[in-house]
């Protein structure tokens, strides 16, 4: 009987930690984020147009798991479960970032590492040169580019999810509606996303991996990004931008990165 309790008492402790949890931010949006796990904590940040459920079926968060870290997973604003301001100022000023120190805060937790892909790898860059608690951190999914505030990549998605769509678009803006995304808040997104200019990466303290796919060439040159961050290391595998995260591949260069 005793056996059948302990059993029943852990899976309950396994189901609530991969419950959906909120707090409310800085601005009180609220944010919503799973925390799973209990041992070396580490983030994960999601790209555009995704949320935190991105990374449910990846082989990362899966090792991570089994290897014993305790994975924080949050939906950016304006993502998921999220809340979705239409509001410009809700977007400005670094607020994605600010939740990130604002979650581990709550969370009580003073040291972690943190893996971003695609755009979460450009919040994950300006909040690298906001606190030095990352120990260590994998960029995903990027190059350059996003150095460069009048990047062409980030205006024309700016611009197509305020209604003026291109062929290079179109796409991009079907999937969106496809899932249900808030259109609204994707192009606040955009607008209003951070900008780490060369010279502010060089500040950074943290250990880096920029890790990209082999046919990745949607944001940029990754060996220049990673020339420009002291503590940096460039690993390429195979893959395009939209599948690499999810490979055995990435997972295995993350966690022997870590």
């Amino acid at each position: 009987m005793r056996q059948i309790l302990l059993l029943a008492l852990l899976l309950f402790s396994i189901a609530m930690s991969g419950q959906t949890k909120y707090f409310n931010s800085f601005d009180d949006t609220k944010i919503a984020y799973t925390d799973e796990g209990e041992g070396k904590p580490i983030l994960l940040i999601h790209g555009f147009i995704n949320t935190r459920k991105s990374w449910d079926k990846t082989a990362l968060k899966k090792d991570l798991l089994a290897k014993g870290y305790r994975v924080i997973v949050p939906d950016l604003r304006g993502n998921g479960d999220s809340d979705k301001p239409h509001d410009e100022d809700a977007y400005s000023k670094d607020a994605e970032v600010m939740d990130l120190l604002f979650l581990m805060a709550e969370l009580r937790i003073r040291k972690y590492d943190a893996v971003g892909y695609s755009r979460g790898s450009i919040v994950l860059a300006k909040l690298l040169t906001k606190t030095r608690r990352i120990k260590k951190a994998v960029l995903g999914g990027m190059g350059i580019d996003f150095t460069n505030p009048n990047w062409h990549r980030r205006i024309i998605f700016k611009d197509a999810f305020d209604g003026k769509i291109t062929e290079e678009t179109k796409g991009a803006v079907e999937y969106a509606k496809s899932i249900g995304a808030d259109l609204k808040c994707l192009y606040l997104q955009q607008k209003h996303q951070s900008v780490t200019t060369k010279r502010q990466l060089q500040v950074i303290k943290a250990k880096v991996m920029v890790l990209v796919g082999d046919e990745d060439r949607d944001n940029g040159d990754a060996a220049a990004l990673s020339k420009v961050i002291p503590k940096s290391k460039l690993q390429i595998i195979k893959g395009d931008h939209n599948g690499t995260y999810k490979t055995e591949a990435f997972s295995k260069a993350v966690i022997s990165f870590l």
